[in-house]
């Protein structure tokens, strides 16, 4: 064979092998959606709005009775949580979030951030707007999204069974309207009224205990025999007497 065809069997030889590496690679780094792309790997001593984010979707795993600070800084709580994620979907548990722990972020939410298995709509059928509240719009609106990802930790520990919201945020005429308490934590567009479906009140004030929510009411706590509601406020105050809480 001349020499010149040689050379040109060998290059194409090497540009397909580097193609193929090219692809090996690509196919082992985490491929981000239209909400938001982590450009690096993080560990506990990491801070910074990669970490913010990282936190927002696994602060439904804190432990029981845990509630994992939005922080940016990657601690030792953190870890943990990240672990918990980690082990609930079978992936390599050592708290460090890398490509594998981002591949599974990625396919558990939508292009606006929000899980898959809720939305922003369905946090507020009060109005568009997220306006009207306790707070600002735009900080009604990202505690909505924090709620979410909660109950998405939630939805999966309970067989990944749907979790029906009735109730989410609500402005202060809406409020009024539904005769919501005037300190009402849907004020803050923090808090979540879940209806009974594949699970139980009792089953659902009982697993949030687990998920980060300072705020657990249910049956037996007045005005809740029909919802479990679930919200973030500064501390702990759970009572559904009805379901041993």
């Amino acid at each position: 064979m001349p020499h010149r065809i040689v050379r040109s069997v060998l290059a194409l030889v090497l540009l397909a092998a580097g193609l193929l590496a090219g692809s090996l690679v690509t196919a082992g780094s985490a491929h981000a959606d239209g909400c938001y792309t982590w450009n690096r790997t993080l560990s506990q001593g990491a801070s910074g709005a990669d970490v913010t984010e990282l936190q927002i979707r696994v602060a439904g795993y804190p432990g029981y009775g845990g509630v994992l600070g939005i922080d940016g800084d990657f601690g030792p709580a953190t870890k943990a949580a990240v672990t918990r994620f980690q082990q609930a979907y079978g992936l390599p548990a050592d708290g460090i979030a890398g490509p594998a722990t981002f591949e599974r972020i990625y396919a558990l939410q939508d292009n606006d951030c929000t899980p898959v298995h809720f939305s922003f709509a369905e946090l507020n059928t009060c109005n568009t707007t997220w306006a009207g509240g306790a707070v600002s719009a735009g900080t009604a609106k990202s505690n909505a999204l924090r709620t979410m990802w909660k109950l998405e930790a939630m939805r999966h520990a309970l067989g990944d069974q749907p979790l029906r919201v009735t109730s989410g945020f609500r402005s202060t005429a809406c409020n009024n309207a539904v005769g919501g308490a005037a300190g009402s934590r849907h004020l803050y567009g923090d808090a979540a009224d879940l209806g009974a479906g594949p699970h139980t009140l009792c089953k659902l004030a009982q697993q949030a205990r687990s998920h980060g929510f300072n705020g657990i009411l249910g049956p037996g706590y007045p005005a809740h025999n029909d919802h479990a509601h679930v919200d973030h406020r500064p501390s702990r105050f759970w009572s559904a007497s009805s379901c041993g809480i």
